[in-house]
């Protein structure tokens, strides 16, 4: 990962760095150096000062580069007649790790730097001192921020991997409340709808059945709005028992024979919230879109997976998967499952997914 300067997050040290210039003014004062030669130390600093805070704002490498370089030249400029210009050798190597991945690459740019100084060096016939700073110190400093050059670069993965992760999570968990709600609501608005259409016919010829049904659609809607609560907390259980009764009532109430058979299966509670709510969908595709007068409920254990499958003879066809049935799909594959769709001879629905120990159990 490629960390640019203004990655860089090192809080005041890069003031604190600033203390190093002081070798820079230590030899026109301690010379009594006139005033030609403090206006150009003057004005070399305050060219410092603009590329080194420059260098904490850009985002491109050349143009990082491009400043140390110039930082480089100063040093180069100054070094025959100020032995503190060693100070701009050192920060150009200390600051090559926060612009270089590849710490290869570093120490090929920290050689530049190593090369410049022992030309000046060996040209301008310079004290030895000036070779212990500008290469020793340097490489010292270069070497250790490649350390923290690294440390920083893997602290802000680890950051942007939590906030990916972050992310993902947020994403599934609306995603799973999406699909909740869809089922939830889905289900019970027609079970509503259902039987406010039945009291509206019964009211005239049979009003105590009107009357018993409206009470229904009542409670049903207070088991709704309870329901979209709990969702949304994400605490919402099925009871797999409950939801087969409850899908015999919803069918029974439109219309539809119902034949289910149902096995006593050992499954995790989110498996068994998995069935239910796969129940409860295809219940309520029967009741919408089939126009069925038969539906066969079956759950059973088939070599070592549960199966569950909704088969009515209704009209079938070749409707394309909507919202309903892309969130079982992604609810049964989360469990190592799959779901398999026919609708030749109206639909039939089967899904399949591995449970690790299955007991013998009886039928309803």
């Amino acid at each position: 990962m490629r960390l640019l300067p203004k990655d860089i997050d090192n809080g005041w040290a890069p003031y604190v760095w600033l203390c190093y210039l002081v070798f820079f003014w230590l030899d026109p004062i301690l010379s009594h150096a006139g005033w030609r030669v403090f206006t150009a130390t003057a004005l070399a600093t305050a060219a410092f000062l603009v590329m080194y805070f420059t260098f904490y704002w850009i985002i491109c490498e050349w143009q990082a580069l491009l400043l140390l370089g110039g930082m480089l030249a100063i040093g180069v400029g100054f070094a025959p007649f100020n032995g503190g210009a060693c100070t701009f050798f050192i920060f150009a190597a200390c600051m090559l790790p926060f612009v270089i991945e590849k710490e290869t690459h570093v120490l090929r740019y920290l050689a530049l730097v190593l090369a410049v100084a022992v030309v000046e060096w060996r040209v301008v016939h310079l004290s030895g001192w000036f070779l212990f700073y500008s290469c020793g110190l340097a490489s010292v400093a270069c070497f250790s921020n490649m350390y923290f050059a690294q440390k920083n670069r893997a602290m802000k993965k680890l950051s942007q991997a939590q906030a990916e992760v972050e992310h993902l999570a947020k994403v599934a968990e609306r995603e799973r409340i999406a699909r909740d709600l869809h089922d939830v609501l889905g289900h019970t608005l027609s079970i509503i709808i259902l039987k406010s259409e039945l009291a509206g016919k019964l009211i005239d010829r049979d009003p105590a059945r009107a009357k018993a049904e409206m009470a229904d659609v009542e409670q049903t809607s207070r088991a709704a709005l309870a329901d979209v609560r709990s969702t949304i907390r994400g605490y919402r259980a099925h009871s797999l028992e409950a939801e087969i009764k409850q899908a015999k009532s919803v069918l029974e109430t439109a219309g539809v024979n119902v034949q289910a058979e149902s096995a006593q299966l050992p499954l995790s509670p989110a498996q068994e919230s998995v069935v239910a709510l796969m129940l409860r969908e295809a219940v309520t595709n029967v009741v919408r879109h089939a126009d069925a007068r038969n539906c066969q409920l079956r759950l059973a254990r088939l070599d070592g997976t549960c199966l569950l499958e909704i088969a009515d003879d209704g009209r079938g066809g070749t409707q394309i998967e909507g919202n309903g049935l892309r969130g079982m799909r992604e609810r049964v594959e989360a469990l190592g499952g799959t779901l398999r769709r026919s609708t030749a001879s109206g639909t039939r629905l089967s899904i399949e997914f591995p449970v690790a120990e299955l007991q013998t159990g009886g039928a309803s």
